[in-house]
């Protein structure tokens, strides 16, 4: 069992290793692309470029600037391993608009284009579901908390996400537990740090068979 367990862990520390490197291989190339093609549209750039990407990721360039409601439809179906599992329908349309999601931390549904930096990333302020939910698309794991968290077990959880790439973490004062899992359709609750359950949801789906968009930039897209 020891060695299977060693197997396993060597196993999924290389796959992340990979998409490690293919990120940064990724990011490289995308450098290269944005100084040559600013070369030739820096002009249209301070224009309109720049305004268009900051009002998108406010949730703003509409009119409508009312909440408007997710594609989804089903509901939360609990699994034997604590893991909830999303049956139904979610939602992959870009919007400009807040959206009202179903549940807290949301696990789908539409989304605003501009995805929050999921690279390891440790937020610490409250995300805009919309952004976090294009991270999700991507195959990443978000990490939130409440104020009922133990400091420890933040601190510690922060340590993990630093070191794995496709995952985020910031708090979340509206989720019902101190500390939740969420990746696209699927969520859990889980009780510190040290719940074997945190290892095991990162390793199932982080980049998991559940991403919509695998392989998707998690870089280059919203900071805090």
């Amino acid at each position: 069992m020891g060695s299977a367990n060693k197997s396993s862990n060597t196993a999924r520390q290389d796959r992340i290793a990979g998409m490690r490197r293919a990120e940064q291989a990724r990011e490289r190339r995308n450098r290269v692309l944005v100084i040559t093609a600013s070369v030739v549209v820096v002009a249209g750039l301070v224009a309109g470029g720049v305004a268009l990407v900051r009002s998108q990721s406010d949730g703003g360039g509409s009119d409508d600037t009312a909440a408007t409601k997710a594609k989804v439809s089903g509901k939360f179906e609990a699994g034997a391993d604590g893991v909830n599992t999303w049956k139904g329908t979610l939602g992959r349309d870009h919007v400009t608009t807040k959206v009202t999601y179903p549940v807290d931390p949301p696990v789908g549904g539409d989304h605003n284009q501009v995805w929050m930096n999921c690279n390891g990333d440790v937020y610490t302020k409250p995300l805009n579901n919309e952004n976090a939910v294009h991270s999700l698309e991507h195959g990443a794991v978000w990490v939130t908390y409440n104020d009922r968290a133990p400091k420890a077990d933040v601190e510690a959880l922060a340590a993990k996400v630093k070191k794995t790439p496709y995952s985020l973490m910031s708090p979340d004062g509206k989720q019902k537990d101190p500390i939740m899992l969420s990746a696209w359709g699927h969520q859990r609750t889980v009780t510190g740090a040290d719940d074997p359950a945190v290892d095991a949801f990162f390793g199932k789906f982080v980049q998991g068979e559940q991403t919509p968009e695998p392989g998707a930039a998690c870089t280059n897209g919203l900071a805090q």
